[in-house]
């Protein structure tokens, strides 16, 4: 595989992937084919079609599953371990119960995704969205007649805003690196931005759909238990639980950003030790092992009970764990073509400015593969020398930093392993995530634009 070399030109590739796209729909929502197999069988009809070697299909095939695995099912799999303890205990319903009596029925989303936007910072999206969306489920079983939707799309729109546009989130301190921008700036109009962004793509977004999409809330942490236990934990000891995994994993980002600034020496012990327990999969894991013992042993649950309660989470998730590497399968595909770097090529040479053109490489990137990260690190690859030689100020820089994240995030559909990720948890067939959550994936990426653009217009007016 190291030593082929497309020889399609972009107008071929793009048919290609577009070919390929218009199949995988036609599949699923016409004619019901189930997610994981259509997923497989379009990955292995497109390497051949944009012309893999046939000696390497397979590996291009497990590689891309592999993966998209290796960061998700890790993630999946505790999550619902602790959603299922959280849920079971009572805790669910008493943190719900909590925010609905401070906020009310009204406020509910909007105090959702602002938690969500604060565990966001340090928070992984995927991570992040499995850890909350137990809680978000049980505040929308309270109010039985609004859509899942109302509360589900604020939070996890809350997740990717924090995930895409603010450092120490890997893909803008990437992107900072190749411009050489300050990553302080960044992390500055990262923030500027990210409340009015959220609130528009986010909130509004979300009460928009739930009044026209109704989505029942999902089973997939738990039933709902019309018998709550006689000794639920208090809201404190919840609330607690969800804050651990943040706080171990800003441990993780925090110093591994003090290191590359050189206040810390990343090769001491204590770094290294703190840095992997802040790891999300080893975070989420020493929450569950800690939620175990205090959700469970302590309120008298057994061994055998635990054991049996912990087992039931991994089922309705192992759906999801696989749809969602199969859609990192046709991603890494798509990306093996070539066909990214074609159309990277060809938008970069058009003569824009440097902005706007950083921030159509990037999502071209992104229709085209699908992962938010390949696209971010690509455009900023390719935009990074005009912008080194261009006559810019930090600030201008670090705009054009968060850009090409706005460009990066566009209109994530059926390549793209996170679609997968959110319509499956949230109980969405195909349709259902293309109507909501692709088109508030291209929301947020126009007005995350926009906002920036804004800054960076004011500041070249000075």
């Amino acid at each position: 595989m190291d030593e082929w070399t497309q020889t399609l030109g972009t107008g071929p590739l793009l048919a290609i992937a577009a070919g390929a796209i218009a199949l995988i729909l036609i599949l699923i929502i016409k004619f019901k084919v189930h997610a994981f197999i259509t997923l497989i069988i379009v990955s292995a009809l497109t390497a051949i079609v944009a012309g893999v070697p046939m000696n390497a299909i397979s590996d291009v095939l497990t590689d891309g599953f592999g993966s998209t695995l290796a960061g998700v099912a890790l993630l999946v799999a505790l999550g619902a371990m602790l959603g299922r303890l959280i849920e079971h205990s009572g805790g669910a319903k008493a943190l719900a119960d909590k925010m609905l009596s401070v906020f009310g029925e009204k406020r509910a989303p909007l105090a959702l995704g602002i938690a969500s936007l604060l565990l966001g910072f340090p928070m992984f999206f995927d991570a992040g969205l499995v850890m909350m969306l137990p809680i978000v489920f049980a505040v929308a079983r309270r109010i039985s007649d609004k859509s899942v939707l109302l509360f589900g799309i604020p939070t996890a729109a809350a997740f990717s805003v924090m995930h895409v546009f603010l450092p120490p989130h890997p893909g803008p301190v990437t992107a900072s690196e190749f411009y050489e921008a300050s990553i302080g700036l960044v992390l500055l109009v990262g923030l500027v931005i990210a409340y009015p962004l959220w609130h528009i793509a986010g909130y509004l977004w979300g009460r928009f759909v739930a009044d026209r999409v109704m989505v029942p809330v999902p089973t997939i942490f738990g039933e709902r238990d019309d018998d709550q236990p006689a000794n639920p934990p208090s809201v404190g000891t919840v609330v607690a639980l969800l804050l651990t995994p943040m706080t171990l994993i800003l441990f993780n980002t925090g110093l591994n950003t003090l290191s590359s600034a050189g206040v810390v020496d990343g090769d001491q012990l204590w770094v290294q030790s703190l840095m992997f327990i802040g790891t999300s999969g080893i975070a989420l894991l020493i929450t569950v092992v800690v939620a175990t013992l205090v959700l469970g042993y302590r309120r008298g649950e057994n061994g055998t009970a635990l054991e049996k309660l912990l087992d039931s989470a991994l089922g309705p998730v192992a759906s999801v764990i696989l749809i969602t590497g199969a859609g990192g399968m046709f991603g890494g595909v798509l990306r093996a073509s070539g066909i990214g770097e074609a159309i990277a090529d060809t938008l970069s040479g058009t003569g824009m400015p440097v902005i706007l053109a950083a921030y159509l490489i990037a999502v071209a990137i992104r229709l085209a593969q699908g992962s938010a990260t390949v696209a971010l690190v690509t455009a900023a690859g390719l935009a990074s020398p005009a912008v080194i030689a261009g006559d810019f100020n930090e600030l201008q820089v670090a705009c054009i930093v968060l850009a090409t994240a706005a460009g990066s995030v566009f209109a994530g559909h059926v390549n793209d392993s996170g679609f997968w990720l959110v319509g499956r948890l949230m109980g969405m067939d195909v349709k259902t995530t293309l109507k909501t959550w692709t088109v508030q994936q291209a929301l947020q990426s126009v007005v995350g634009f926009a906002l920036v653009s804004i800054i960076y217009l004011g500041v070249s007016a000075l």
